[in-house]
């Protein structure tokens, strides 16, 4: 193979499947392919895909389809297919679009440079699914989109049977890494300059069910606090069954464990939750809200949402307005529900009208706007610190802005002068003021108070042929920050 071949990764979906595109990324450029310059063709065309959405499989032959003409102007050119939709369609996708060269699953995505090497050779697609994990990602090379902040996954798959969800069949049964091995990770990741990990995993405060620790996820974060170096942690997506008091108090205890939680609702109603499979109730749910907040007052929690289940009554929805109402969530993530052949609840009676769904989905979605920007407006007058993003939002261009992330994880539009300008990097700390608030975003235009020249910052200049800042004036307490969002995914499938 000529080294001069190029790659690009599209993702789709969760953050496990952006965490595994990375492993993609660096399993290509190991085997000697460069990314494709931005506006360029790719030599390898790989879609990483999610099958959470209904509209995820018309969305993946669309863009298929789109491509082919591409594929035919360019000899050689070659498309890959993993991911999600690739282990439930599997020999299908090749059916569908016969110039696909190759698809593998969610178990052995480290098989994709070799299957591209076969089917160039052979001239023909290579299908390739695993129906379980044979080594875990995390021991395959890695292109970190990131410099300053890092996604560590410590599970994959799940055991959990909610009725609407496609995930454990293509994920796999929970399968948890040894703590010893997420550790190591973590500290050469901070060796490296990472100032901020985000733990992984399908159920994440289900880990040490594969080895019978009931508390090892609580654990797990209080060793991480000990990492020197590493300033911020977050982990997503917990679910509410496996949420115990340790974790909470390992949370409130551990100073580098940010003070924010994203915990999936699906419904306020109990009785959808039980169609569910949820294995909780709405009591159980707002308990552990209150916990949180008594232990992290200053906590903002997030949430997913689903409207429109199989057999949701009017009431049913009611209730998940007050839920929300009494939960006064930071930001929810809303959808609606869409069938998934597959599973329990694309067979249950009762699937709601399309125009009920939509308009039970726009009440839910201003009443949580409200309760956004009602809880951002708060905020103002208050000084945050913020780790430096890259690219994030779109007002980095208004007003000599750039952007950031509070340690409760909301994104804030803060104005630089000239010198702030020059010495603030991605992944440096800048203390700011508050000064207006949208729902989605704050906005802090009265100046950056103080400077903290970071490792991370030295990290992120490096690995953009800056030179490293020299040692200046220390401004402000070192706290760290948080990582740069997910990249845009097509479809939104949460972890939970």
């Amino acid at each position: 193979m000529s080294q001069s071949r190029t790659y690009e990764v599209r993702t789709y979906g969760c953050q496990m499947n952006v965490h595994d595109s990375e492993r993609l990324s660096g399993l290509l450029e190991d085997a000697g392919y460069a990314r494709a310059a931005e506006g360029t063709t790719a030599d390898v065309v790989v879609f990483n895909t999610c099958a959470v959405r209904e509209n995820a499989d018309n969305r993946l032959y669309g863009n298929l389809g789109h491509l082919r003409p591409v594929k035919d102007s360019h000899p050689g050119m070659q498309i890959a297919v993993g991911g999600c939709l690739a282990q439930k369609d599997r020999g299908e996708i090749v059916r569908r679009a016969p110039w696909v060269d190759v698809v593998f699953g969610t178990h052995n995505i480290g098989s994709l440079p070799v299957l591209l090497e076969r089917a160039r050779v052979q001239r023909e697609a290579q299908v390739e699914i695993e129906e379980s994990l044979s080594a875990f990602p995390s021991t395959l090379p890695s292109r970190r989109e990131s410099a300053y902040a890092a996604w560590v996954a410590i599970s994959v798959g799940c055991n959990n049977t909610c009725t609407f969800c496609i995930v454990p069949s293509l994920r796999g049964k929970e399968k948890d890494r040894r703590p010893g091995d997420i550790l190591a990770e973590v500290r050469a990741l901070v060796a490296e300059g990472v100032a901020e990990v985000t733990l992984l995993g399908q159920n994440v405060n289900a880990y040490g069910s594969e080895f019978g620790d009931r508390q090892a996820f609580s654990k797990l974060l209080r060793a991480c606090g000990e990492v020197e170096g590493l300033e911020r942690v977050r982990f997503t997506s917990p679910h509410p069954r496996d949420f115990t008091d340790d974790v909470i108090e390992a949370m409130a205890e551990t100073p580098n464990v940010m003070p924010q939680l994203h915990m999936p609702l699906q419904s306020g109603s109990s009785r959808v939750l039980k169609a569910m499979r949820r294995s909780y109730r709405r009591e159980r749910y707002l308990g552990i809200l209150a916990k949180v907040r008594e232990a992290m007052p200053e906590a903002a929690i997030t949430t997913d949402i689903i409207v429109g289940f199989p057999g949701e009554t009017e009431a049913d929805f009611t209730e998940t307005l007050e839920v929300v109402r009494e939960a006064r969530f930071a930001a929810a993530f809303t959808f609606q529900y869409s069938t998934r052949p597959g599973t329990p609840a694309a067979d249950m009676p009762d699937q709601l009208p399309k125009e009920v769904v939509q308009e039970r989905y726009e009440r839910l979605l201003e009443l949580q706007e409200r309760i956004s920007w009602e809880e951002n407006q708060k905020l103002v007058g208050r000084e945050v610190e913020l780790l430096v993003a890259e690219g994030e939002g779109r007002k980095d261009g208004e007003r000599r802005r750039l952007s950031g992330r509070a340690p409760d994880n909301r994104l804030v539009h803060f104005a630089v002068d000239d010198s702030a300008a020059q010495r603030l990097r991605p992944g440096d700390l800048a203390t700011v003021e508050v000064t207006y608030a949208a729902p989605h975003h704050l906005v802090a235009d009265s100046g950056v108070r103080a400077v903290r020249p970071t490792r991370a910052g030295d990290a992120w200049a490096a690995r953009n042929g800056r030179a490293p800042q020299a040692p200046g004036v220390l401004l402000g307490m070192p706290k760290v920050g948080v990582p740069e969002p997910l990249p845009a995914a097509a479809d939104g499938c949460a972890i939970d």
